[in-house]
């Protein structure tokens, strides 16, 4: 036989340095996008259920900030000052939910088990004179949630609302008409469709389960952060900010 007759090997070329820094930034993207849209599903799914049991937003401050005003424009200054507290209780879940992440080693896993404990609680609370309790520890929840991605990329996500994200989608589309063709502005259309395929889920839950349906939105949270588990620390670590403690003030001397 012949050299000639023996099949042709394409050469293997070595992945480059390029080839590889894109190929883990595309992992790092899609792993990322897929953590957003669950957590938006589970945001959703809380909202419509803690909607449905309450009659008020648990992750929609926006919302819960125009009722305040019309409650207080109105006379309900009772209303306005549950709506109030809710607004300060969501601003302590997102503030407590920092504290947590920057303490833990795994702190998507640390973040979502802390949010399924609080949904189990607050599942406790059936009574219906203990409905505010519910209400309260439920938004605490969905603040604390915020914590668990805060980037992807350098594009900032939101988790519990999607006002932002639709505002910057359709500014997106405005720079694209423009002329623009960086198509980073894509993905922010990801946690708004987590949100409302969350909360069609969740509003079916509510009306078949009723106050049980906290329950199962705490197992969906706990699986959630089990699934966290399989996310190496390095690429988490690519979804959070990062700060640095400022020192202490020194002391003037007199």
């Amino acid at each position: 036989m012949l050299a000639s007759d023996l099949p042709q090997l394409t050469p293997i070329r070595p992945m480059t340095r390029q080839r590889r820094r894109r190929l883990i930034k595309t992992r790092r993207t899609v792993t990322g996008l897929v953590l957003v849209a669950s957590i938006a599903f589970l945001a959703g799914m809380t909202d419509a259920v803690g909607l449905m049991l309450t009659g008020n937003f648990v992750s929609f401050m926006t919302g819960n900030t125009t009722r305040a005003a019309i409650a207080l424009g109105t006379g309900d200054f009772g209303h306005a000052v549950v709506l109030f507290s809710a607004i300060l209780t969501f601003i302590a879940g997102n503030a407590l939910g920092i504290v947590i992440a920057h303490a833990a080693d795994r702190r998507a896993f640390v973040v979502l088990a802390c949010v399924s404990i609080l949904l189990a609680v607050a599942a406790g609370f059936a009574e219906p004179s203990l409905v505010l309790v519910q209400f309260f520890l439920v938004v605490l929840a969905m603040g604390l949630v915020n914590a668990t991605v805060e980037h992807i990329e350098g594009l900032p996500i939101g988790l519990t609302y999607v006002t932002g994200a639709l505002s910057r989608f359709g500014r997106g589309i405005g720079r694209f008409l423009l002329g623009e063709r960086n198509f980073a502005w894509t993905v922010q259309i990801v946690p708004w469709s987590g949100m409302i395929s969350g909360a069609i889920i969740g509003a079916l839950l509510a009306r078949t389960f009723g106050a049980h349906a906290l329950w199962l939105v705490s197992m969906v949270a706990l699986v959630l952060a089990l699934s966290t588990l399989f996310i190496p620390r390095p690429l988490q670590r690519r979804f959070n900010q990062h700060f640095v403690a400022s020192a202490p003030l020194a002391r003037r001397s007199k």
